[in-house]
């Protein structure tokens, strides 16, 4: 099996070197304004195939193949999609689902993939967790902004001082975060966190927002950290 691991971790790392080390940003430009008809498209599937092929002795004729293939064909699609947090996470999803995909082709270790899936699908913990990361993102964030909408609608332009949507991805991040370092017992982690959010977040000469943000973040902290301390030691 560690041998079978490490051949997957040798493709990961040829993906990575090449999607994002070794591509030159005119690539990308050319590919996404020329799409086929840009050489630096081509370049870059051969390099990726190669390194692919290279990294893992090349022991398998058909994977630069594969890879020439299915990366030409993923490139080739997202070279006409817009340039989103949303179409780059697809497309290396895509990218990793091929990865795995060849690896198990390769080694015989669909069956105890399978088995690791379904004993973790039905374990009670692993769905705990992740009910509580799906609570502690928006909904309890929702919950926060209703509770300290009487504060908010008493400082006049606030929009105007933040960026939008800026404070609800910081309080979601900083819950998940809190949550995590709780569950591994690196509490040290948690006040150094805090304690880099209040420097950053709290306004000189503008008392209303200081209090607001400080009311907020202590919301926050303290429903992350009961939700850790519960399934911790629950």
């Amino acid at each position: 099996m560690d041998s079978a691991l490490l051949w997957l971790m040798k493709l990961l790392a040829a993906h990575l070197l090449t999607d994002f080390v070794l591509q030159p940003k005119s690539w990308v430009i050319a590919r996404n304004t020329a799409h086929l008809a840009a050489k630096g498209f081509w370049w870059h599937i051969v390099l990726t195939s190669m390194v692919a092929a290279l990294l893992t002795g090349f022991d398998t004729w058909w994977l630069p193949l594969v890879i020439f293939l299915t990366h030409g064909l993923i490139d080739w699609w997202k070279s006409y999609r817009p340039d989103t947090v949303a179409y780059f996470t697809l497309d290396q999803l895509l990218q990793f689902l091929v990865i795995v995909g060849v690896w198990m082709l390769k080694f015989p270790v669909a069956a105890s993939v399978q088995a690791w899936l379904l004993q973790h699908l039905g374990d009670l913990r692993s769905w705990t967790i992740v009910v509580a990361v799906i609570m502690l993102s928006s909904p309890t964030g929702i919950v926060i902004g209703l509770m300290t909408r009487r504060f908010r609608d008493r400082i006049q332009h606030h929009e105007e001082h933040s960026l939008a949507s800026a404070g609800t991805w910081i309080g979601i991040l900083e819950r998940l975060i809190i949550f995590f370092m709780v569950l591994i017992s690196q509490f040290e982690a948690i006040g150094l966190l805090i304690a880099a959010k209040s420097i950053m977040r709290i306004k000189d000469g503008d008392q209303k927002m200081s209090e607001y943000v400080l009311i907020g973040t202590l919301l926050s902290v303290s429903v992350a950290l009961l939700t850790g301390y519960l399934l911790k030691w629950g």
